[in-house]
């Protein structure tokens, strides 16, 4: 038995190696080609969360004004579901309060973008081929984009534990909010590993991804929304959750990170074993051919071929968190009472016509930026056409390249007007059943139609950047993250009205409840 079982394990052991051969390397390329997005990632997650803790110390100075905060935020199912709930009301612990969800949103993304990359899109270009003809393990490309997402989440980790440290905040705090957005990080770099075995394109994979965060903030909305401990089981559904669970600077609770690790290595497992069962450029999710002639025979018909799942998916997810949105929006003020910094925030936030219409026009401005998202992924679509060489063809027959262009931006453009219908509808109507209001739903969806002019300023843009510079057009994805960034955390943070006006969404008018100028 033993002279059986040697000789076996020694085939796995040299299997293992040849299907790791050459990670070093790619390892090293894939950090060569991140040496401009990873550290602009880590760098303003890093500040995030310093200026989050510097503005918490200048605007609550005193122990009773965060205790009145704290208080009156966590009597609001409204705002609990937006930020979460707040476990302390220390200089630490209202500083990562918010910072905690939109850090955890950014580091999920951050960690899609490497992950996705560095394996299915390095496959759908077909430079992964070239490299598998080398000394290349079947499971290396996958092992180096897991690999440098590990050290951009490592770098974030330490930095944000330096920086909130370097604030003067506890180091127990500081620790743990840096191994909290780490620990989403992994969980997400792993969900983009498996995404991208499944999927047979790098856009496929970053939305499949994209949906799984976005369910994931939702569970962590709807279940905080109804506890003020963070104790709901949907929350505790949610990684998103676990990150606030850690609860830094308030009794760390240092196992709840396990929860992270444990979903990361078994997500990646599913993931390497995949791997190991697929061909260079094949997926198990294959997409159907779709036909040569008919209602798919020009370039509008092939735009539409080619963007109506993402489509269709930005659709559902935006009208679902609308409709839980607008029905957490009955009665956002009932429990403020004469708190004057929680309506100043609610206010900055969504206009001053009242709090629940201002919790409504706060909502209409966050899809408002989501929606944007999609917009520039529409645009940028091209981009990735041409660089794949499926755009050569096409323009090299009796198609223009301004008729090819304006399928992708039909997209684009109505599109985002679609998705912004469909979220306003759903959010009108769940606000509409919960407070009785039926008439309501028009009201709210014409408060979330007005953020399109918003929407198409940032995907003209994109355009522009495309047209001009193609090989900087993905900065368009800095402007749509500055948007975000300012527009969630800014009317939070007070951010000088200079800083504000540099979003196109802070040029809106504030509806429902405010009044429209075209200007």
């Amino acid at each position: 038995m033993t002279a059986v079982a040697q000789p076996a394990a020694a085939a796995r052991r040299d299997g293992s190696r040849r299907d790791l051969a050459g990670t070093g390397a790619l390892l090293r390329l894939a950090l060569r080609r991140d040496r401009v997005l990873i550290p602009v990632w880590v760098l303003l997650l890093t500040v995030l969360a310093v200026q989050n803790a510097a503005a918490v110390e200048q605007f609550y100075p005193t122990a009773a004004e965060r205790a009145e905060l704290v208080a009156s935020m966590n009597a609001n199912g409204s705002m609990r579901a937006v930020y979460g709930p707040a476990f302390s009301s220390s200089l630490g612990g209202l500083a990562v309060w918010e910072m905690l969800t939109i850090g955890s949103v950014l580091i999920a993304i951050m960690n899609m973008i490497i992950v996705v990359r560095h394996t299915r899109e390095e496959e759908e270009t077909g430079r992964q081929e070239l490299l598998s003809a080398a000394m290349v393990g079947r499971r290396a490309p996958l092992t180096s984009a897991l690999l440098a997402a590990v050290i951009a989440n490592a770098a974030v980790a330490a930095l944000v534990t330096l920086g909130l440290t370097g604030t003067g905040l506890p180091a127990g705090g500081s620790l743990a909010t840096g191994l909290a957005l780490g620990g989403t990080g992994l969980v997400f770099a792993s969900v983009a590993a498996l995404a991208a075995q499944l999927t047979e394109s790098a856009r496929l994979a970053k939305g499949l991804t994209g949906a799984v965060l976005g369910a994931a903030f939702v569970l962590r909305a709807a279940g905080d929304s109804g506890t003020t401990d963070g104790s709901s089981p949907l929350a505790w559904a949610s990684p998103l959750a676990w990150a606030r669970n850690v609860r830094p600077f308030a009794d760390e609770r240092l196992w709840v990170l396990l929860l992270s690790l444990g979903l990361a290595a078994a997500v990646t497992a599913a993931a390497y074993e995949l791997a190991g069962r697929r061909d260079v450029g094949a997926s198990f999710l294959a997409t159907r051919p779709g036909p040569a002639t008919g209602r798919i025979n020009g370039p509008y018909g092939l735009a539409w071929r080619l963007q109506r799942g993402s489509l269709l998916g930005w659709g559902t997810g935006l009208a679902l968190a609308g409709l839980v949105f607008g029905a957490m929006a009955e009665g956002a003020g009932d429990l403020l009472g004469d708190n004057e910094q929680s309506r100043e925030i609610i206010e900055r936030m969504g206009g001053a016509s009242g709090l629940t219409d201002a919790f409504l026009a706060a909502m209409a401005g966050l899809f408002g930026m989501i929606t944007a998202i999609y917009a520039v992924s529409a645009v940028l679509r091209m981009r990735g056409e041409e660089t794949s060489e499926r755009a050569e063809p096409i323009l090299a027959g009796a198609v223009p390249r301004l008729r090819w262009a304006a399928g992708h931006l039909l997209l684009a453009f109505a599109g985002s007007a679609v998705l912004l219908t469909a979220c306003g509808l759903a959010m009108g109507a769940g606000y509409g059943l919960a407070a009785g209001e039926p008439g309501a739903v028009w009201r709210v969806t014409g408060a979330v139609l007005a953020q399109a002019p918003a929407v198409w300023a940032l995907t003209a843009v994109a355009v522009l950047l495309l047209g001009a510079v193609p090989e900087a057009a993905a900065a368009a994805w800095a402007l749509v993250g500055g948007a975000l960034v300012i527009g969630w955390l800014g009317p939070a943070l007070d951010l000088p009205r200079a800083v504000m006006n540099l979003t196109p969404f802070t040029h809106l008018p504030k509806l429902p409840g405010g009044d429209p100028a075209a200007a």
